[in-house]
């Protein structure tokens, strides 16, 4: 079972104990659930660590505005959406007086990060089954670093609370970046590989932070940070422990079809049946949330979705650049992005929920040349449109190509051009791309960078990767790369060096006089 079902869903009642840091009148109701009256037994610490996965479904988490932020800024997408809180995410022009969005993601994230400290801070003096504790434990940590990465990586410098309702200044983005690590490595060490050997109350359950996933993400931390042997050794770690594989199909990593399969290493759960009936906004949970993802109607084609996201043309035009060995088109193109379809592979009638793409928009020339989302949209099943809100599509943070692909540019880095090309071919390979392996081995490293940007694009396009690469890559600061970028996506044209990262929410600054705000805002 996924983890947000009946296990869960207790720990939801829970959360209005932790969600308030408001001072209130000091009276004290006898049958109220205090933080020093709940840590007491197995259940407490269970219940404890499943509302650490609260904030990953909300809406400044995954359920919509995470998966916003981060795929807007790339190459491979754009956004004409008429709310500026989406629309100036890509056009590196949000303000400061407005906080709707990011400022939602910076607060659900510290409210996850708070829930962990309160684990680690209780957990290790209640007495229960010590390897359960254990796994406990290493779920707060894993989850912990996971909410600072994506704080670090997206604010820069950022407070790193690590104990209760506690304030600290900013810290510099390398502070922050060793917290992530640190906290990676202690989850590791404390998680198993799956959940289907634990033997405890958590036996089965999916959706939890495995060993796996604190390996892939803390050689994430290190590669974006440029330390490519350190990374190399935790991708490859990942791989030798011969429990993922790539899915043969690539749609299946995209649907509510095949959640939790093989190639997925963490990815948060979704779902249609758990919980209540309403959408996870913002403020104190309630027992009438559930736990859908609004990100289908969010960057869902017009007519059946708002069209807050689209992919760009240049990510189609990426996707013609190569045949697969039958001469059609990269089946990644015809999972990812709807369009027109007609000299590549349909023909002229291209499905889509219950119509197709020609019928839809048969008395829209403008949309008919347009191009939209097709990666984690119900465009499969008996759906009519996504105006209910409500999809059940897990989203896969980290899959096994990831990883692959991840190190492989570890080895291109270190100068083993031919372990990076064998690793590239895996994944180009469950594409029906052609084996060029003996070509790629020869490139130069400068060729092999370049090669891996664009088989990342084919591989991860729509899935938030790929300004995280820009960036990392050193393509904001290059005048030649950056004139490419503008040329691919227009958006870029109102970058300013700084804006590569969000604004520091007003009200954080307002709260705490230790944070500055970022440059040039």
């Amino acid at each position: 079972m996924k983890l947000y079902n009946s296990k869960y869903n207790i720990a939801i009642c829970l959360l209005i104990i932790f969600s308030s840091c408001e001072k209130q009148l000091n009276q004290v109701n006898p049958n109220a659930q205090t933080s020093s009256s709940y840590w007491k037994t197995q259940s407490d610490a269970l219940g404890g660590v499943n509302a650490c996965y609260q904030m990953l479904v909300e809406d400044g988490g995954y359920m919509r505005f995470s998966p916003i932020l981060l795929n807007i800024q790339g190459d491979d997408v754009r956004s004409n959406s008429p709310w500026t809180a989406i629309s100036n995410v890509g056009k590196f022009q949000l303000g400061t007086a407005d906080p709707s969005g990011y400022g939602w993601t910076f607060d659900e994230f510290y409210q996850g990060i708070s829930r962990c400290n309160q684990v680690l801070q209780n957990v290790p003096s209640i007495d229960m089954d010590g390897a359960l504790k254990n796994r406990i434990l290493g779920q707060a940590y894993f989850l912990r670093g996971l909410y600072y990465f994506h704080l670090v990586n997206m604010f820069g410098s950022v407070p790193l609370p690590t104990n209760i309702a506690e304030t600290v200044p900013q810290s510099s983005v390398a502070d922050g970046w060793e917290r992530v690590k640190e906290d990676f490595k202690s989850a590791i060490d404390l998680l198993p590989l799956q959940y289907s050997s634990t033997g405890g109350v958590d036996a089965n359950d999916l959706g939890r932070a495995t060993k796996g996933a604190a390996m892939a993400f803390l050689g994430k931390a290190y590669l974006f940070n440029k330390n490519f042997d350190s990374a190399a050794m935790q991708f490859k770690n990942v791989i030798d422990l011969g429990i993922y594989s790539l899915m043969s199909d690539y749609k299946d990593n995209f649907t509510e079809d095949n959640e939790n399969n093989a190639e997925s290493i963490f990815e948060i759960q979704f779902s249609l049946s758990a919980g209540g009936t309403d959408l996870q906004w913002q403020g104190v949970p309630g027992p009438t949330w559930g736990f859908y993802s609004a990100r289908a109607i969010t960057f869902g084609p017009p007519n059946f979705g708002w069209t807050d996201v689209q992919p760009t043309q240049t990510a189609l035009n990426e996707y013609r650049q190569e045949k697969t060995v039958d001469g059609k088109i990269d089946p990644r193109c015809l999972v990812s992005i709807l369009y027109n379809d007609t000299s590549d592979t349909h023909q002229g009638t291209t499905p889509m929920y219950q119509t197709t793409f020609q019928d839809a928009y048969a008395s829209s020339a403008a949309y008919m040349a347009d191009v939209y989302c097709k990666k984690y949209e119900n465009v499969y099943g008996n759906k009519v449109n996504e105006y209910d809100w409500k999809s059940g599509i897990n989203e896969r943070l980290m899959r096994y190509a990831d990883v692959l692909l991840m190190y492989a540019e570890c080895e291109n880095e270190s100068g083993d051009r031919a372990t990076c090309a064998h690793y590239i071919q895996m994944v180009r390979t469950r594409a029906h791309l052609p084996n060029r392996e003996a070509e790629f081995a020869t490139y130069s490293q400068q060729q092999m960078r370049d090669q891996i940007g664009h088989e990342r694009l084919l591989e991860f396009c729509l899935e938030g990767h790929r300004f995280d690469d820009i960036r990392r890559w050193g393509w904001l600061s290059d005048a030649t790369k950056l004139a490419w970028l503008k040329s691919r996506d227009p958006e870029f044209n109102s970058y300013l060096p700084g804006r590569e990262l969000l604004p520091i929410p007003q009200t954080e600054i307002d709260n705490n006089p230790d944070v500055k705000q970022n440059p040039t805002y």
